[in-house]
């Protein structure tokens, strides 16, 4: 062997198992028309390379509504997307850069605005017996956070039935 192979190990990590509970990505998107099919598209290969085939449908659904709500409604030119496993459920988070509006007329104007953007979201947390919900974000920068926890069995349900 040489002594190159010795001092550069090889790309591949064996180290961590590509199971559930490692999943645990973090994605910047452009808020662009885009950036729901491409946060879907990334979601299937981060999901499939977990083990997590059974929960694709209905993950593939969430993100991509949370993705365009999260596109529409920023002022930013970026959107941030969080995958995490835990506690047999997939725990998904968008950031977007839009305020909470601090007069309380436009922030229930807002958020009426919001939920009726994600009434097809709602429609699947629903039939998943999942959670999901949006409110100020406690990023550094502020913003929205738009959150949902889909549960394995839930979501494999769901993906059985579409």
């Amino acid at each position: 062997m040489s002594a190159a192979a010795n001092i550069c190990p090889h790309p591949v990590d064996t180290r961590t198992p590509r199971v559930p509970e490692t999943l645990a990505y973090s994605l910047t998107l452009p808020a662009a028309l885009a950036s729901p099919a491409v946060a879907r598209s990334a979601a299937r290969t981060i999901l499939e390379a977990h083990g997590l085939h059974d929960v694709t449908a209905a993950a593939i659904q969430v993100i991509g509504e949370l993705a365009a709500c999260a596109c529409l409604f920023t002022p930013s030119d970026s959107v941030y997307l969080s995958l995490r496993y835990r506690d047999d459920a997939l725990r998904i988070s968008l950031y977007d850069g839009h305020p909470r509006h601090a007069h309380r007329r436009l922030a229930a104007a807002c958020d009426g605005r919001r939920r009726s953007v994600l009434l097809l979201l709602a429609c699947v947390m629903h039939a998943c017996d999942g959670d999901w919900g949006f409110g100020e974000s406690p990023e550094p920068g502020g913003g929205t956070r738009l959150w949902a926890v889909l549960p394995h069995a839930g979501a494999r349900a769901y993906g059985r039935a579409a």
